[in-house]
């Protein structure tokens, strides 16, 4: 059958055609660490959901939008030495994999914590405690072990997490009480022998704060007078819409960017919700019960508290770029709101909403916000 078109009808009808097509197409977000590329790194943890492929939509995600990953907990003792003579690497190896295919800086998390330890390590065969010699000998197994099977996969190694206290003091652990304050410098001594090209980091929440964060540089200061190597210090960033102040925050950066080191920002989330009394910082072992009033946005969350969030993270952006010649990487704890350990932390089955993308992978205010400051 002949074509009834005509010439200038076909042309009519294929303008018409593009038209729609380009109308209906949605504009593509740049992903978040072509925005920073020349500033800092983009990163975010990754959990076995995500790891392993059950969350199809996952990886491609992270790979688009972030360009350093660290293992939410795959990496911690008691996922990767749960037995004295047994070592679970699958799936952190499978983590480092897909990060070294898409050119990704990894991070790993943690060697040395007083929480998710299992009790094993300070005992011996018989469950009594170990005593000095036998701990550090642990240590140092554990250590050479795992740094050794990720060395020039894993790029830098949080060494030591939260071993300071809120008043500056060190925190009150097994390791320091069976072996003294000297584990941290065993761990960071151990860290580096078992790879001398890993950058080593020390990492804890609320060292921003002036009084705990004496205790982190005062810890960094004799580490560096004994010769031990410290690259970095990793400020968690688990914060509030009001708290820490910018001006807290701002002179932790400083004071932490004039001794030289690498600041990371290393668990980033921004809690909505309201918090229990008697709980601060991010103490694993911190938990209140569930009450109604402490979940109060289980349908979305209200416009208004949405723009806070998004001012709040325009705000802190804006600092960090202020401070890039020191600050080397931004972390976000959590690939959308569905998977930040917010939602069940301090209280179990809340609704929170604490990072820049929605439970569906969407980008949310606080994203356009984000993206903003790398233009200033």
């Amino acid at each position: 059958m002949k074509n009834s078109f005509s010439p200038v009808v076909r042309d009519y009808f294929l303008i018409f055609l593009l038209t729609f097509s380009l109308l209906s197409c949605k504009k593509k977000d740049p992903g978040l660490k072509d925005v920073f590329l020349d500033d800092f790194l983009i990163g975010t943890c990754m959990n076995i959901p995500q790891i392993n492929g059950t969350d199809l939509q996952a990886k491609p995600f992270i790979a688009a939008n972030f360009n350093s990953v660290t293992a939410e907990n795959a990496m911690k003792w008691e996922r990767i030495h749960p037995m004295p003579d047994r070592y679970n690497f699958s799936v952190a190896d499978s983590m480092v994999n897909f990060a070294m295919a898409n050119k990704m800086f990894v991070v790993g998390h943690t060697l040395i914590w007083h929480s998710q330890t299992p009790d094993w390590v300070f005992q011996d065969s018989l469950g009594n405690p170990l005593e000095r010699d036998g701990l550090l000998k642990r240590m140092k197994d554990h250590i050479f072990t795992v740094v050794g099977h990720f060395k020039g996969k894993v790029n830098g190694w949080d060494v030591v997490n939260e071993a300071v206290d809120e008043d500056g003091s060190l925190r009150q652990t097994k390791w320091l009480r069976i072996i003294g304050p000297d584990y941290i410098e065993k761990a960071f001594e151990f860290a580096r022998e078992a790879d001398p090209d890993a950058e080593l980091y020390y990492n804890d929440y609320n060292i921003e704060l002036k009084q705990k964060r004496s205790g982190a540089v005062g810890i960094i200061n004799d580490l560096r007078k004994n010769g031990i190597k410290v690259d970095g210090v990793g400020i968690q960033g688990h914060w509030h819409l009001d708290s820490p102040s910018l001006a807290e925050i701002g002179e932790a950066l400083t004071e932490y960017g004039s001794m030289g080191l690498k600041i990371m920002i290393t668990e980033m989330d921004i809690d909505i919700l309201p918090t229990p009394k008697n709980i601060s910082g991010a103490n694993v072992s911190d938990n209140a019960d569930y009450q109604k009033a402490l979940n109060p946005y289980v349908s979305g969350l209200p416009d208004s508290v949405s723009k806070r969030l998004a001012d709040r993270y325009a705000d802190l952006f804006s600092l960090f770029m202020k401070h890039k010649e020191s600050v080397t990487r931004v972390t976000f704890w959590g690939v959308n709101d569905a998977y930040s350990w917010k939602n069940n932390w301090p209280v179990k089955g809340r609704t929170n909403y604490p990072l820049l993308f929605d439970r569906n992978y969407n980008p949310k205010p606080a994203f356009y916000s984000v993206i903003k400051t790398a233009k200033i």
